[in-house]
């Protein structure tokens, strides 16, 4: 239980594999924040407010009501502190209508035999029901929500660079995910959802949680522009692949279990590829 493990390591020091580990991972979270003008002043308040709350919701002793006292023990904020954040209504972490929609119509179409190719790739799609009846953008729309009007989304899609119109009046989707070229906001609710979700899974298989849930990288130094050009490449195709595989039979068990009572769980996939130049000691190359 995690009040037991953490009552053990109160007065220890943290681990400094531990301490590199948080050290490494907090540099890009420093670098947009330096960019978007976030301060340190900001992000220790938030930070007070985070260590409150996974506190006092997730170490509890056998499901007692935690006490200011040792959601400050547990913590290190001061009492008075831990009184005024817990008095804080939590925000509301879901995804903003638009965003939600708007993943829902892509995974629909990247998902639905009816709005693929033969090579199993997203069509085209009329932009008019009229044209394309159900098939069309318009009779996709519909088939996800039915109180939004069509016009509405294409042209918000279009701000965000989503789909493009073809010279047949057709909707294109520009990319097999929903990741604008545009639209920090949606970019920000994306990166705060994709990066907890890998984090909780990395926290989870490091705290000794099983079942171990997936978690795997490939790692290799030494190697020259093109030889990354042809790997990130490669990385993209069997990505999108794999996306698309996971994305399809996840609609489909969807459609099975949707409204039932016991439906109540999510889940995330996701696949990434970085590169930059290499300024530390040579590694250990080829790690699952």
């Amino acid at each position: 239980m995690p009040g037991m493990d953490t009552e053990l390591h109160l007065n220890a020091a943290p681990s400094p594999a531990l301490t590199t580990a948080l050290r490494r991972l907090l540099r890009p979270l420093v670098r947009i924040m330096l960019a978007q003008g976030v301060t340190y002043p900001f992000l220790s308040e938030l930070l007070k407010s985070v260590f409150v709350e996974v506190a006092d919701k997730e170490f509890r002793l056998g499901g007692r009501q935690q006490t200011d006292s040792r959601i400050s023990l547990l913590s290190g904020v001061h009492r008075k502190d831990v009184k005024r954040l817990r008095n804080i209504p939590d925000g509301d972490e879901s995804a903003p209508a638009a965003i939600s929609l708007g993943a829902a119509l892509v995974a629909c179409w990247v998902g639905s035999p009816e709005y693929l190719d033969a090579q199993g790739k997203p069509m085209p799609l009329a932009r008019l029901a009229s044209v394309g009846g159900a098939h069309s953008f318009e009779g996709l729309i519909a088939s996800v929500s039915k109180d939004i009007r069509s016009r509405v989304v294409l042209d918000e899609w279009l701000r965000l660079g989503v789909v493009r119109i073809d010279d047949q009046d057709c909707v294109c989707l520009n990319s097999e995910a929903f990741v604008p070229e545009k639209g920090f906001d949606e970019k920000a609710y994306y990166f705060g959802a994709n990066i907890h979700d890998h984090l909780a899974a990395c926290a989870h298989n490091l705290m000794g949680n099983q079942p171990p849930l997936l978690e795997r990288s490939v790692y290799y130094d030494q190697l020259n522009a093109a030889s990354v050009e042809e790997l990130a490449k490669l990385s993209r195709d069997l990505g999108n692949q794999a996306l698309q595989k996971i994305n399809r039979r996840a609609l489909e068990l969807q459609r099975q279990t949707e409204n039932q009572p016991e439906a109540n769980q999510r889940m995330n996939f996701g696949v990434y590829f970085y590169t930059e130049t290499d300024t530390t000691v040579e590694g250990e190359n080829g790690q699952p």
